[in-house]
Protein backbone atom coordinates (compact mmCIF):
# COMPACT_ATOMS: atom_id res chain seq x y z
CA UNK A 1 0.00 0.00 0.00
CA UNK A 2 1.76 3.27 -0.34
CA UNK A 3 0.41 7.04 0.55
CA UNK A 4 0.37 10.40 -1.06
CA UNK A 5 -0.07 13.55 1.02
CA UNK A 6 -1.55 16.80 0.03
CA UNK A 7 -1.38 20.75 0.97
CA UNK A 8 -4.62 21.99 0.70
CA UNK A 9 -4.79 25.26 2.70
CA UNK A 10 -8.71 25.93 1.83
CA UNK A 11 -9.41 23.41 3.78
CA UNK A 12 -11.42 24.66 7.50
CA UNK A 13 -14.45 22.67 8.52
CA UNK A 14 -16.25 19.19 8.61
CA UNK A 15 -17.89 20.02 5.24
CA UNK A 16 -14.37 20.39 3.43
CA UNK A 17 -14.21 16.84 5.11
CA UNK A 18 -17.07 15.33 3.68
CA UNK A 19 -16.60 16.95 -0.27
CA UNK A 20 -12.91 15.51 -0.40
CA UNK A 21 -13.60 12.38 1.40
CA UNK A 22 -16.76 11.91 -1.69
CA UNK A 23 -14.73 12.78 -4.03
CA UNK A 24 -11.28 10.92 -3.45
CA UNK A 25 -12.69 7.97 -2.48
CA UNK A 26 -14.38 7.53 -5.45
CA UNK A 27 -10.72 7.00 -7.42
CA UNK A 28 -9.44 3.88 -8.14
CA UNK A 29 -7.14 1.97 -5.50
CA UNK A 30 -7.99 4.17 -2.78
CA UNK A 31 -8.89 2.72 0.84
CA UNK A 32 -8.55 5.38 2.74
CA UNK A 33 -8.61 9.10 2.80
CA UNK A 34 -7.62 11.11 6.18
CA UNK A 35 -8.27 14.67 6.06
CA UNK A 36 -6.64 16.63 8.69
CA UNK A 37 -8.27 20.40 8.81
CA UNK A 38 -5.45 21.51 11.09
CA UNK A 39 -2.38 20.73 9.25
CA UNK A 40 -4.70 21.66 5.73
CA UNK A 41 -3.31 17.97 4.53
CA UNK A 42 -4.76 15.47 2.97
CA UNK A 43 -3.21 12.18 3.26
CA UNK A 44 -4.74 8.99 0.73
CA UNK A 45 -4.07 5.56 0.99
CA UNK A 46 -4.39 2.83 -1.39
CA UNK A 47 -2.80 0.47 -4.22
CA UNK A 48 -1.94 1.77 -7.44
CA UNK A 49 -2.49 5.54 -6.96
CA UNK A 50 -3.17 7.73 -9.74
CA UNK A 51 -1.81 11.37 -8.71
CA UNK A 52 -3.66 12.81 -11.92
CA UNK A 53 -6.93 11.46 -10.83
CA UNK A 54 -6.29 12.67 -6.92
CA UNK A 55 -5.46 15.82 -8.10
CA UNK A 56 -8.81 16.05 -10.09
CA UNK A 57 -11.29 14.47 -7.43
CA UNK A 58 -9.84 17.81 -4.67
CA UNK A 59 -9.71 19.82 -7.65
CA UNK A 60 -13.82 18.27 -8.40
CA UNK A 61 -14.73 19.00 -4.83
CA UNK A 62 -13.59 22.39 -4.94
CA UNK A 63 -9.98 22.77 -3.30
CA UNK A 64 -6.94 23.65 -4.53
CA UNK A 65 -3.58 21.88 -3.98
CA UNK A 66 -0.78 24.23 -2.77
CA UNK A 67 2.34 23.97 -4.63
Amino acid sequence: MSEIRYSVPGISCAHCVNAINGEVGRVSGVRNVAVDVDAKMVTVRGDGLDDAALRAAIDEAGYEIAG
